[in-house]
């Protein structure tokens, strides 16, 4: 097998942002997953059964009574509230609320954590015993008093302290009165220490996973999560700004409430944070459950909302909506490139998408002629930047589809692949998942002159009983802990050493199952070759450096192998399958290299 690079023949420039993030509100990614908030159902949305994830016990003698009010909470947006009334004490009791969590409340040791909510009172509770309690001893890990201060709505602020022994998550949230009288409550919250400290922010864990891919973008807010399955359940962002008592929640495509916690400048901050930029994806007039605005009249107030989002995220704030977004804490505008307008609109059975993208295209260049604007399916009413290609497959697929864009028009517009994965591995991907992730990468990175961008998809699982609707997620975790799947590491591969020139390559020999890309970084003159070997057997490789005038010796090796396809890493072996750094001595213009069986490598080669 040989693998030859005409750095004599450059081919392209690669995209500087070929490699970013993807996800949306599934699988607990946001609320219970990167959110930080640990109180499920702060809100005290309803069900059949009353308000989830809610209970109210009564300690020694207490008579006590609970009940959801649908009417008169702390604001327009948030009505509902749990009114908890102490009917009599007995000698010594109590009542109490208690929260269970996103399948638990975790702590840490000496860690502090801050809470609020809001309350009314009928004047004689007096105080509110707020704690994290021990689900199996009844242990309180961390408490607080907080005195209810008259009667009207009220947000009150708390922190707790833990002083528990060891981590864990088999905790949950309690709320206690101890005096005859009734308190409404609602908006409870409960934060652990952010990332970076960051108000209202997300676990730290995570935010790290995620910054040691080197991203250079996040498709934002989401794909379905975008559309909604409903046009009243889309992600209305003008009601996911400001404070949270401001912020009614909405039901999410994938079977739960969202919080709305993670709002648009949210997913902002998310960017700023990771140093990356946004893809802003504005709702388009489309739903999952085929309900679609027509073209022209009916569509116009979506387009001016699309207007007014993207004044959010650049206007100064001299402008109604950059005002508005400093009024929220940001004075600053976000940088922004790309827009993409709607999610996946080929499954709109009205055939409207290519009229509703028009529209939204020339409302949006006749403002903003400097954004790229991308289109989510083909259209032909007039022609878009750059189209979103969506790809979910098997690994033998992929492989078979290494070369899809090998032979794309050039002249045509750019190409996202906003969404992809090799779809085997559950809950997150197995090693054969990874080769198919690497191999398709390889195709990518060949062709990153018209590639502009790519995200895998789903990012993130929650992998508790219930958290998951979806198979084959990048990272996974629980309350407490998180794990990266294999796929994750060839994710890292391919992000940290991405070069800037493209140059024509051949390959000749038996590529059964074998695929390679190599590119080079002009800035530091280091050639990246990535050899993908998706057998079971060694395979030797002979690389080949035209139009390089010098190799150092020794280059440095980054592989990551398995001896099955079926191995994975897990919430109890975290570690199985990991990226083994080493040293190569004997490169140059060319050298010999053996890929072991299952393999994804990468060799970096300085030529400086």
């Amino acid at each position: 097998m040989t693998v030859e690079a005409h750095f004599d023949q450059p081919t392209a420039k690669a995209s500087p942002m070929l490699h970013g993030l993807m996800t949306e509100e599934i699988n607990y990614s946001y609320d219970g997953g990167l959110y930080g908030e640990l109180v499920r159902n702060r809100t005290f949305f309803t069900d059949w059964e009353g308000a989830p994830y809610w209970r109210m016990v009564p300690k020694g003698q207490a008579k006590a009574t609970v009940a959801v009010e649908k009417t008169g909470g702390p604001s327009a947006a948030l009505p509902h509230s749990m009114k908890l009334t102490l009917e009599s004490t007995g000698t010594g009791g109590s009542a109490a609320l208690e929260n269970e969590g996103y399948w638990g409340i975790p702590i840490h040791p000496h860690e502090t954590y801050k809470g609020s909510f809001y309350a009314k009172s009928d004047g004689a509770v007096g105080t509110v015993h707020v704690a994290v309690t021990n689900d199996e001893t009844g242990a309180e890990l961390a408490s607080a008093d907080v005195t209810l201060d008259g009667t009207g709505w009220k947000q009150y602020s708390y922190e707790l302290v833990s002083h528990a022994e060891n981590a864990g998550e088999k905790n949950h949230l309690v709320l206690s009165i101890a005096k005859p009288g009734s308190v409404w409550f609602s908006l409870v919250s409960l934060f652990p220490p952010t990332y970076e400290n960051h108000p209202n922010g997300f676990r730290p864990d995570l935010m790290e996973m995620m910054a040691a891919m080197k991203p250079t973008f996040l498709r934002m807010p989401g794909g379905n999560y975008l559309e909604g399955d409903h046009i009243k359940e889309r992600f209305d962002w003008k009601k996911t700004i400001g404070p949270m008592v401001d912020r009614p929640t909405h039901r999410g495509p994938w079977g739960y409430q969202s919080t709305d916690g993670m709002g648009l400048l949210e997913f902002l901050e998310w960017t700023e944070e990771l140093k990356i930029q946004p893809v802003l994806a504005v709702y388009a007039g489309y739903s999952l459950q085929q309900e679609h605005v027509n073209p022209g009249k009916d569509l116009e107030p979506y387009v001016q909302d699309a207007l007014d989002e993207i004044e959010y995220v650049t206007g100064d704030t001299s402008t109604k909506w950059g005002a508005e977004r400093a009024k929220d804490g940001h004075p600053a505008p976000f940088p922004l490139h790309y827009i993409e307008i709607g999610n996946e609109d080929f499954f709109d059975k009205s055939k409207s998408y290519d009229a509703r993208y028009e529209q939204f295209y020339k409302a949006i260049k006749a403002k903003y002629p400097q954004y790229e604007l991308i289109a989510t399916t083909p259209v032909t009413s007039i022609k878009p930047d750059v189209i979103d290609d969506h790809y979910y497959k098997s690994a033998e697929e992929f492989y078979a589809d290494v070369h899809h864009y090998d032979k794309t028009d050039r002249n045509g517009p750019k190409i996202f692949v906003g969404e992809w994965a090799t779809r085997e591995g559950s809950p997150t991907p197995n090693f054969g998942a990874a080769l198919g992730d690497a191999a398709w990468m390889t195709g990518m990175e060949r062709n990153s002159d018209i590639i502009v961008m790519a995200s895998y998809a789903p990012l993130f699982v929650n992998v508790n009983p219930g958290g998951m609707q979806w198979e084959s997620d990048l990272i996974g975790y629980d309350a407490l802990h998180s794990y990266a799947s294999p796929s994750y590491y060839a994710q890292v591969m391919f992000g940290s050493y991405h070069g800037d020139v493209i140059p024509k390559t051949d390959t000749t020999g038996d590529e059964l199952r074998f695929f390679s890309s190599i590119t080079k970084k002009t800035e530091t003159g280091e050639i990246f070759v990535k050899l993908v070997n998706a057998t079971s057997d060694p395979k030797p490789v002979t690389v080949k450096l035209d139009g390089v005038d010098h190799v150092e010796k020794i280059a440095d090796v980054t592989t990551l192998k398995a001896r099955t396809l079926s191995a994975t890493n897990t919430l109890a072996d975290p570690k199985n399958v990991l990226p083994v750094e080493s040293r190569f001595e004997r490169a140059g213009t060319t050298f010999n290299y053996e890929t072991a069986p299952y393999s994804i490598t990468v060799i970096r080669l300085k030529t400086k």
